[in-house]
């Protein structure tokens, strides 16, 4: 990684170590504030809309949103832009307007807490096991990002950087619980777009505005098709590999609304909103931001694939994996240097302790305290959250070392995501709308859902079954995963019995609490209604394409 090593001055050592005391002052002062469980995992359910909106979206802007969609940029040009505008505003949207009414009504601490009521405990205890060891892998993912910059900073060896990026977040996390980690993600946010901005504004300068720009990525291995969204998807022949049904079914539906709509991690911000109003707006307030995140993200991916020769190397400095930290070494001046690596290193812990917060509440509240030990003190349950936040971290530790053997992370982490979140959508969007669906089949849909996309994930690795790219499998993976559960729960459902009317109250669509189309107080001022808001989030993620179809 010699190549990779930034000339860094002591003013640039200067910003991050400002940055780090801040961060664990954060920490220390949130400790003060907790007096309950429910403090340290869901903040006293007390925060406004736009500190739960920035920390929602600034949660996301982990290794995965930086370095796998830099690298993606690089790989697969303007495409990339799907996994925003399709594949994220519009079930940011459908979080807040439908679902958030059912989490936050029901007063369910944990999206497996959910599935508890809705269906059963085989059910509850399948997907809080699943869900941690899938956030486990992903705070891995965003470990090894983290330590990837520390190498290049600091020049130490991987494993070091690993574990030093690991207790720092630990600290935090493990002194103010969730509101430390909301409040140093809301400061993260803006650390973040300060660090990437310098990266994007000099690299379009170098290479003569974007007009430049497009026209030396027709010139590259893209040529023409690296800077079109939907013009060449009537087949496969285009860089990402997928036709447009992969890409609206398997990405803007099945992984795109997985995630969003169920992924704990993101969920637990809008439950630690005030109330049910900004509960809502939670998601869609981040929704905003994601629209235009492309530019200190995709963009620099190109940058990086027009200015470095021979970006893509399997081994080396020159994966895609590098294109930030590569910009960031040909570009930026010292001082500026010091706010990009402080930038990026702020992304990459943002992401692992939203993974981080999410594995401590659903092991102590859904495996812990549900299974293993009963109507203990809430004292004790806190030391349990805080062992588990440490055990998670170590766990990660060894699971950073899995994400290195990927060249492009964007592709495991959406391996990752067709094997977890798309079987649990389509088990939780057919419980949440047929109330017939009985509790055995939201297990075995869950199950076979799971399998299904792990046994294609197999014959992919294998090449029993052949896609045109990684991506394009997991598109596949989570179309796969989705359309069996689906079946299972129809076919399963007329031979097992049903839940009670009065058991699925605020727990499946109009049988008690909140709907869509209802509005509590707050939502009565235009600009804090969720579904205007909405509305106007989807209507401009479409006008955006226009330039770029």
């Amino acid at each position: 990684m010699t190549g990779l090593r930034l000339d860094v001055g002591f003013v640039d050592y200067l910003i991050l170590a400002i940055y780090f005391v801040t961060v664990l002052g954060v920490g220390f002062a949130a400790r003060r504030a907790i007096t309950s469980s429910a403090d340290f995992f869901l903040s006293g359910r007390s925060m406004p809309a736009w500190v739960t909106g920035l920390a929602f979206i600034s949660a996301n802007l982990g290794a995965l949103e930086i370095v796998g969609m830099a690298a993606n940029g690089a790989q697969y040009g303007l495409m990339t832009l799907h996994y925003y505008w399709i594949g994220a505003v519009p079930a940011m949207v459908f979080l807040g307007i439908v679902m958030m009414p059912f989490y936050y009504g029901s007063k369910v601490r944990s999206v497996p807490e959910f599935l508890r009521l809705r269906f059963n405990r085989p059910t509850h205890l399948f997907n809080a096991a699943s869900f941690a060891v899938a956030q486990v892998l992903i705070a891995g993912v965003n470990l090894y990002a983290l330590a990837l910059i520390l190498q290049a900073l600091l020049g130490w060896q991987l494993w070091t950087s690993i574990v030093v990026g690991a207790v720092i977040v630990l600290a935090y996390i493990v002194l103010g619980g969730l509101s430390a980690a909301i409040y140093n993600e809301v400061l993260q946010f803006f650390v973040i777009i300060a660090g990437l901005l310098p990266i994007t504004i000099i690299g379009l300068v170098k290479v003569g505005g974007i007009d430049g720009l497009f026209e030396k990525v027709r010139q590259g291995p893209l040529g023409e098709a690296g800077l079109h969204t939907w013009s060449n998807t009537g087949g496969t022949d285009n860089p990402l590999g997928a036709s447009w049904i992969g890409i609206v079914f398997g990405l803007g539906f099945v992984l795109s609304f997985g995630y969003w709509t169920t992924n704990f991690a993101e969920v637990q911000r809008a439950l630690s909103a005030k109330d049910m109003s900004a509960a809502r707006r939670t998601p869609i307030i981040g929704a905003f931001p994601k629209l235009l995140i492309p530019a200190v993200t995709v963009i620099p991916g190109l940058i990086a694939l027009v200015t470095v020769q021979g970006l893509g190397a399997p081994e080396g400095d020159l994966t895609y994996n590098n294109a930030i930290p590569l910009l960031m070494r040909d570009l930026l001046p010292n001082g500026v240097l010091g706010v990009a690596v402080t930038g990026l290193v702020a992304s990459f812990m943002a992401g692992m302790a939203a993974n981080v917060s999410g594995f401590n509440t659903v092991f102590t509240y859904d495996i812990w305290q549900t299974y293993v030990r009963k109507d203990r003190d809430d004292a004790y349950y806190v030391r349990v959250g805080r062992v588990a936040t440490v055990a998670g971290i170590v766990v990660g530790i060894g699971t950073a070392f899995i994400a290195a053997g990927f060249d492009n992370i964007m592709n495991y982490i959406q391996a990752l995501f067709s094997l977890f979140n798309a079987p649990l959508f389509a088990t939780f969007i057919v419980g949440m709308f047929w109330k017939r669906m009985s509790a055995w089949a939201g297990f075995w849909s869950l199950l076979l859902g799971f399998l299904a996309a792990f046994a294609l994930y197999i014959a992919h690795l294998t090449e029993v079954v052949k896609f045109n790219s990684d991506l394009e499998q997991s598109f596949w993976g989570a179309g796969l995963a989705f359309v069996t559960a689906v079946v299972v729960a129809l076919v399963i459902t007329p031979f097992t019995p049903g839940k009670r009317d009065d058991e699925l109250q605020g727990l499946v669509y109009g049988m008690g609490g909140m709907t869509a189309g209802d509005t509590v107080a707050a939502d009565r001022v235009w600009w804090r209604n969720p579904v205007l808001l909405g509305v106007v989030a989807v209507v401009l993620a479409i006008a955006l394409y226009i330039p770029v179809w």
